[in-house]
Parts: C-alpha cells; sequence; structure tokens
C-alpha cells in the first residue's frame, strides 16, 4: 500500500505538501466560511488548519481514521478554538452556531465522492450507539469538547464521560472496519 497524502507530508516530501493543499483545500475553506461570517477571519482559519495539519501530520494513521476525517477533525478543533477567542471579542466574526455545521454536507465539495460516502457511513455508525453515549461522543469529537466540559454540561462523573468516549470510538472503529453492510445494520455497545 503506497503512502497516504499525509504520511508524505510528514516524511517531509514537498510534492504532498502542494497535493494536499489541492486535494483538501475545498473542504476546509468550506467548513471555514460556514463557520465565520467573514473572508479575512476565514482565511487566517484556513491557513492555521494547514499549519496544524503539516505539525501533526505524523499523527495520522489510516487504520484509525481515512485523511478526509482526520482533516475535518483537525479543521473543526481549529474553528472551535477560533469561535472562542472571537465570541471574547465584541465584534465577534462568529456567524453560525456551531452545532449546526455539518460535517457531512461539507464534505461534499472534496473533489472525491467517495469521502462523503466515507462521511455518511461514519454518521451511520455513530447512530447505531446508545443515545447517550452518541451525545457524549459527538461532543468531544464533533464539537471540540474535553472530558470535563461535557462531565460538567451533563451532570456526569467524569469516569463515565472517559469511559463513553473509549467505547464509543471502539465500537465505531469496528464497524468502519467491518465490511460495509455490517455497520448500517445497528447494534449499540
Amino acid at each position: 500500500m503506497s503512502p497516504t497524502i499525509l504520511q508524505r507530508v510528514a516524511a517531509g516530501e514537498m510534492s504532498a505538501v502542494r497535493e494536499c493543499l489541492d486535494q483538501y483545500s475545498g473542504l476546509v475553506w468550506s467548513l471555514a466560511r460556514k463557520v465565520l461570517s467573514n473572508n479575512s477571519e476565514a482565511e487566517d482559519a484556513v491557513q492555521e488548519v494547514f499549519i496544524e495539519l503539516w505539525k501533526s501530520a505524523d499523527r495520522f494513521d489510516p487504520n484509525i481514521a481515512s485523511e478526509p476525517v482526520f482533516i475535518s477533525m483537525i479543521t473543526r478543533r481549529r474553528l472551535i478554538d477560533r469561535r472562542r477567542r472571537l465570541s471574547r471579542r465584541p465584534d465577534s466574526a462568529a456567524s453560525v452556531p456551531l452545532e449546526e455545521i455539518d460535517v457531512e454536507s461539507d464534505l461534499d465539495v472534496a473533489p472525491s465522492v467517495e469521502i462523503a460516502e466515507e462521511a455518511a457511513r461514519a454518521s451511520r455508525v455513530m447512530g447505531t450507539l446508545k443515545p447517550e453515549q452518541q451525545r457524549v461522543l459527538r461532543l468531544a469529537v464533533c464539537d471540540g469538547w474535553s472530558h470535563q466540559e461535557i462531565a460538567d454540561q451533563l451532570q456526569m462523573p467524569l469516569g463515565t464521560v472517559k469511559t463513553h468516549v473509549r467505547r464509543g470510538l471502539i465500537r465505531v472503529r469496528e464497524l468502519l472496519n467491518a465490511s460495509p453492510s455490517a455497520s448500517d445494520e445497528g447494534g449499540g455497545s
């Protein structure tokens, strides 16, 4: 199996940097424009995201998630951080509440239909988890909340939150690694 774009970026291959920009700039830009109300803030956010990608490319593991999912998660985290900083300013540039952002629909801007299908599949798999586990996992993974923030918000013991996240991620990974039909059948853990 040939190395992925992010694996090549981590190895210092300069052509992979350009390829990563070409492949994923539409996805990152789409998410940034959806979250931030002006182009200047969105442009700054996109730059932050790609800088973070270069720094964390060595953390990418194709056995855990696909590149588009990994990039989407880094993008969401950077946008959440930026939104928090902007919300502290009186002239806040935030436009869309983060809970209204549908990463799955934004993946359609990427050049590959496969990306959108994988995101839809991941969303379906998350839907098979127990409702409480889904909520905790979405807050942690999709919204970037810390375990402590989730525990405080949901009035749940910190250990329970950590267990829900860990078990939920393991179950999602198992279902995604199974055959496509198996992940669509359901069965929470």
